[in-house]
């Protein structure tokens, strides 16, 4: 249940990030879901650095830097994947 609950969340972290970013993100949704993980991931371990990853309560912190984790991750992803594949031509 712990994976399932992890692409499920990496999927609306990706998706909040995709949405929040300006302009247009090349990445496919496949990997802005993994985008996301990794966000999330990176966020929780922030958390925990900080102190904050288990509070009482809504972690309102802990979800407030995977945000940020995800954003900076799906950024720096789609600038990556668009170096690897290239700018596609829209006709």
């Amino acid at each position: 249940m712990g994976w399932l609950w992890a692409i499920i969340v990496g999927f609306v972290l990706g998706l909040i990030a995709k949405a929040i970013l300006p302009g247009k993100q090349h990445s496919p949704l496949w990997l802005i879901t993994i985008f996301g993980i990794i966000g999330g991931i990176v966020g929780n371990a922030l958390a925990g650095a900080f102190g904050i990853a288990e509070t009482a309560g809504v972690d309102w912190g802990r979800h407030a830097l995977q945000i940020i984790a995800a954003l900076v991750v799906v950024a720096v992803g789609d600038m990556l994947y668009i170096a690897v594949r290239g700018r596609k031509k829209v006709a």
